[in-house]
């Protein structure tokens, strides 16, 4: 495979993930189907679609544990004056500690989102340009 097209379709990989803007789990299929079609016809191509399907598997895992560590603090705010279904109030706490809880974990999934996005354009363009680019952070489900 000539050099050229080999970095084009490594920085197609990485960018394929960006299909789970269009699609649920685009960002861990699309990948995966590029890996899977191209793994054959270069080392670099195997390895980088092996990255890219790992670290996007990791980003969704990591981005779940975030979710659910949000949702008591949500349902606390929520529920906090709750009697009995006789008297039913869905009343929003935004007490000084409960909003800081809320708005602390909410900075940082925005934060885990950008960084997982900067990851991804980093990644292309070292592909394109014909690097090994290891993503941080990444548990090795592909080996």
């Amino acid at each position: 495979m000539k050099k050229n097209q080999q970095n084009t379709n490594a920085f197609l990989i990485h960018i394929s993930a960006f299909a789970g803007f269009v699609f649920p789990f685009g960002q861990i299929i699309t990948p995966l189907i590029a890996w899977q079609t191209l793994k054959d016809r270069s080392p670099f191509l195997d390895e980088q679609g092996k990255e890219a399907i790992n670290f996007n598997l990791s980003y969704t895992l990591y981005a779940f544990i975030l979710s659910i560590a949000l949702i008591p603090l949500i349902f606390r705010s929520f529920f906090t004056n709750f009697n009995s279904f006789d008297n039913f109030q869905l009343n929003l706490d935004l007490s000084t500690n409960n909003l800081f809880n809320i708005m602390g974990l909410g900075a940082i999934s925005v934060i885990l989102y950008l960084v997982g996005i900067s990851l991804i354009i980093i990644a292309a363009l070292k592909a394109k340009e014909g690097e090994s680019y290891k993503y941080p952070f990444t548990i090795k489900f592909i080996k």
